[in-house]
């Protein structure tokens, strides 16, 4: 992997990572699980052991999805790598956001404001260089979900030093970073990106989604060639990455990083485990806090039991090698796009004919599908309710989910017209379970762009004009109270569930002593409400909607606010220090 510290960063990082292993993966709990065994997969069968119980952080937080080309351009230099051009069909090629934009965001604290925990953005490593050409006109992978090489920076985002800076920079706000990985395809083929070879990725078998096999062992579109991630073949280097790598001087570098990652894991040189050592080395680099895993059900399960063994590993080395640089001690996290899947169908996603528990194969937490399509017909108690009783005490006990409402590839999106952007937070934001905030969610950015066809009117340029408008800033201060207040009190997603009252609409949300309370469709002016069995007589409660803050005398809280909306906590911030 290009680097920003060098070979000899790399040699002691393996030391040390060697150190922590030095029994090899074969009796490891968390071994590499293969459908072949192989002599250095004793434990084929093995799983990796499910979370013993959901981090609270993680099932509050709020994560905040972007296309980096789509979000903040900070460079126009940079605007048009690799030869491309600006000739494509409308919003399928590259707009110019880059990862300086989103270091400037951070810089002038955008994140801070809406209470954002971590950063998730399309991938950024390099990207076929040519366009595909098809009905919706020529497309580049300006998604960043056609990858060339896993090994560096596409040009069109920056380079690696502008990534180690904008991890830094996130880190430094508290903000953790979340890489978004693929390992199931590589790019299109194109007059600039030739076909892998054979023994590296099919080129046919287009999935039918008859049960398991026609999911996982197959091409997911008939223009993705897939990884042979099902395979325990040693295979060589493609040849177009030996001699993209002799060019830019770095052949023999990624050699000796290969060698020692091989050594070192004695896994075999097939396919997932080259995917596993590109992917991990952003983790042990610079500090990657977790993976979105794009695809899952596309790919063995066990190959993503690996994967978070190995950024695991990676992340532990890192932090003892920047102790002074590492937010906290928690565990590299993953969460995962299992398409279709949702929290009231349980742990397991039903492939019709074989039932995975994707929990059991290094997942902390799945995208919850489920969530966007109930928003459009159900009242918030309907799915509140439901959704605390699946993660506490329910099927999803000691797991989590990452709830949306809007993404890059869902057409059926909530509220595209952005006609209920208000419902939108709240349904949101106050939902149990981590929240997904895509960019544009906030400025209520419209999933309907004119002119464009398919996913590409999902991703529409950022609407930073639309800031002049006051019912933007209005729409954004909404999600910005919002975000402080779950960032001030994991009880908000991780807590339990209570409604108060049906109408006003109160309820509470407890997770140990942390305890919060809403309260929606209230009289403006003077409101009073209870406060028996959320806060004792005597505590100060601060309305995050307001900022105003009150006492508890005789079980009553009182509040004399403009807004018909009471959030309500402990002006304290909830610690969020790893257990």
């Amino acid at each position: 992997m290009r680097k920003t510290s060098g070979l000899s960063a790399f040699i002691a990082a393996a030391s040390l990572a060697l150190a922590a292993c030095s029994d090899g993966s074969a009796t490891d709990p968390a071994a590499p699980v293969t459908a072949t065994e192989s002599p250095v997969q004793a434990e084929a069968d093995e799983k990796v052991a499910a979370p013993t119980g959901a981090d609270p952080f993680w099932n509050n937080a709020t994560v905040y999805f972007m296309l980096p080309d789509r979000f903040a351009n900070g460079d126009p230099d940079n605007d048009l790598a690799y030869g491309r051009e600006a000739d494509t069909g409308h919003l399928r090629g590259f707009h110019g956001g880059d990862l300086q934009g989103v270091i400037n965001k951070l810089n002038e604290g955008y994140f801070d404001a809406l209470g954002v925990d971590a950063l998730w953005m399309s991938p950024v490593y390099e990207q076929i260089h040519g366009a595909t050409d098809e009905g919706t006109g020529r497309t580049y992978a300006y998604h960043g979900y056609w990858p060339r090489d896993w090994t560096t920076v596409d040009h069109n985002f920056g380079n690696e030093a502008l990534l180690a800076e904008l991890i830094d920079t996130a880190h430094s706000r508290g903000i953790r970073v979340l890489l978004d990985v693929v390992a199931n395809h590589t790019g299109p083929v194109t007059g600039k990106d030739p076909l892998w070879p054979a023994e590296w990725n099919r080129d046919d078998s287009v999935c039918d989604w008859s049960g398991f096999a026609g999911t996982v062992s197959c091409m997911l579109v008939d223009n993705l060639p897939d990884i042979r991630t099902e395979s325990e073949a040693p295979v060589d280097l493609p040849p177009q990455l030996v001699s993209k790598w002799a060019e830019e001087g770095r052949l023999q570098q990624e050699q000796a990083e290969l060698d020692a990652f091989f050594e070192r894991t004695g896994y075999p040189r097939a396919p997932k485990y080259y995917m596993v050592k590109w992917l991990t080395d952003w983790v042990r680099e610079y500090g990657v806090d977790g993976f979105r895993v794009d695809t899952v059900k596309h790919v063995e399960p066990e190959v993503w039991a690996v994967l978070k063994k190995e950024a695991s590993l990676a992340l532990a080395d890192w932090k003892q090698r920047n102790p002074d640089r590492k937010l906290d001690n928690r565990d590299f996290y993953m969460v995962g796009e299992v398409y279709g899947y949702g929290i009231t169908s349980g742990r397991d996603f039903d492939f019709g004919d074989r039932q995975v528990d994707f929990f059991d194969y290094g997942f902390d937490s799945l995208i919850n599908f489920d969530i966007a399509a109930r928003a459009d017909r159900e009242d918030m108690e309907s799915i509140f309710s439901r959704y605390s009783q699946m993660l506490n005490g329910g099927a999803m006990e000691g797991v989590g989910v990452l709830n949306y409402l809007t993404s890059h590839d869902d057409m059926n999106s909530f509220d595209r017209e952005r006609q209920r952007p208000r419902e939108a937070a709240f349904k949101l934001m106050l939902a149990p379970g981590a929240a997904q905030i895509y960019y544009g969610d906030e400025l209520a950015r419209p999933l309907t762009a004119p002119g464009a066809q398919g996913d590409a009117q999902l991703r529409s340029p950022m609407n930073w004009g639309d800031l002049e408008k006051n019912e933007t800033r209005e729409i954004l201060a909404l999600w910005q109270k919002l975000g402080q207040f779950r960032q001030s009190h994991l009880a908000v997603g991780a807590g339990v569930h209570k409604r108060l009252s049906e109408a006003p609409y109160v309820f509470s949300r407890t997770l140990e002593d942390d305890r919060v309370m809403v309260a929606l469709d209230m009289p403006k002016g003077e409101k009073s409400l209870s406060a028996a069995g959320v806060f004792a007589e005597g505590t100060l409660v601060k309305d995050y909607y307001s900022g105003i803050e009150a006492r508890v005398e005789n079980g009553t809280l009182k509040f004399d606010t403009e807004f018909d909306t009471l959030l309500l906590g402990s002006p304290a911030t909830q610690a969020l220090s790893a257990r």
